[in-house]
């Protein structure tokens, strides 16, 4: 015990440490600036503070100088976030000496607010610029590069130029019209005996669906496509760029196979009373014995995207997924008293029928299903 007393000593002194470390230690400066005028605010006379915070002042006008004279001549858009921010940590400063009639008494600071201006000001006119060469150019990755630059640039000072005018032109030109072809079926799969009731309905369900969802998520997020089912491009007379072919692989749906087993319960009941008034105890045993149907259905979907001009393959991925079926029916033997609710439940589950294949599908296309859509508005997503 006083092995961990002396441990919690030790730490609470090394945290006090830390924290009465001397202002200019520190290695933040802005931080550290902050705290000492708040220091002075609370307690006008300390020494300390008084005098740190010229000299703190002094080495956040260095740093953050220098750092923006180091970025200045750089070629890279990205430097303008870096210039701006070190000029917001400035002007930072400025404010909070201002704050203080006892620290603006030390030391004068200087306002930066027109160079943070005018370090937006060409931020806005460099990307903008980047956006006009990119807008020039064909291609849909040249026209999401545009349609960034452009919102970069409006980023920096809103309503800069036509940059959201120009924002809306570089989204019409990356716009591409995407066909969701219905499923195709090369699982060859055998029905042995299952029948075909409802395949169709499941195939052009899951097309119809993820045409329903990919138009509504685009409404919200705004991606540079639009969806189409290829019965409804060619009644609208609409030329594809992009194809999504989906392929319906490696299906197996085994019949349910029964297995059945017997377990013993047992449960201590009371039968009576003695003539004491405590209760008369006996063990009550019985058999139940259950049949338990039982198959795990796989399937896998390949999903496609091309381009139709140039033929190049967008994504080529495989989805796959398994459904557990399992139900259990059953009988018993013996005093019905020993059997608990869940045996009860086997027992009376008289209502078993043996599922339709499409209800297996549906359950294997939903559990597929987001991984498909997800795929696809990732193609599509800029």
């Amino acid at each position: 015990m006083k092995k961990y007393i002396l441990i919690i000593l030790a730490l609470f002194s090394l945290s006090a440490c830390k924290s009465n470390k001397s202002f200019l230690e520190r290695n933040d400066a802005d931080k550290a600036l902050a705290d000492a005028v708040k220091k002075i605010t609370k307690d006008p006379g300390n020494e300390e503070a008084t005098a740190a915070i010229p000299i703190l002042y002094k080495q956040i006008q260095q740093d953050h100088l220098n750092i923006i004279a180091s970025y200045k001549n750089s070629r890279d858009l990205s430097k303008w976030s870096n210039i701006i921010s070190q000029y917001e940590k400035l002007q930072q400063a400025y404010n909070i000496i201002m704050s203080n009639t006892q620290a603006f008494t030390l030391i004068t600071p200087v306002s930066y607010n027109a160079e943070l201006l005018e370090a937006k000001e060409s931020a806005a006119s460099d990307y903008y610029n980047e956006g006009m060469n990119y807008i020039s150019k064909a291609g849909r990755e040249n026209a999401r590069r545009a349609y960034n630059s452009f919102k970069k640039s409006g980023s920096y000072i809103p309503g800069y130029k036509d940059s959201k005018e120009k924002m809306n032109e570089a989204y019409e030109n990356a716009i591409v019209n995407v066909v969701v072809n219905p499923v195709q079926d090369n699982s060859f799969f055998n029905t042995g005996g299952w029948g075909n009731y409802g395949y169709n309905y499941s195939n052009e369900y899951f097309q119809q669906t993820l045409l329903r969802d990919l138009q509504n998520d685009n409404n919200e997020s705004r991606y540079a496509a639009r969806f189409y089912t290829d019965w409804q491009a060619q009644r609208e007379n609409i030329r594809p760029d992009w194809v999504v072919n989906l392929t319906l692989r490696n299906m197996d749906i085994p019949r349910p196979v029964p297995y059945t087993y017997s377990r013993s319960v047992s449960r201590n009941i009371e039968v009576g009373r003695d003539s004491s008034g405590h209760p008369v105890n006996q063990t009550v045993y019985a058999t139940v014995n259950i049949t338990r149907y039982r198959f795990d259905a796989r399937a896998s979907m390949e999903v496609q995207i091309r381009d139709l001009e140039t033929r190049r393959t967008i994504s080529n991925r495989s989805f796959s997924d398994t459904y557990r079926y399992e139900q259990e029916r059953g009988s018993f033997t013996g005093d019905s008293r020993a059997l608990s609710s869940s045996d009860w439940n086997i027992i009376n589950n008289t209502n078993y029928q043996e599922p339709r294949k499409e209800e297996i599908l549906n359950e294997l296309y939903r559990k597929i299903y987001p991984q498909v859509l997800n795929n696809i508005k990732n193609a599509t997503n800029w």
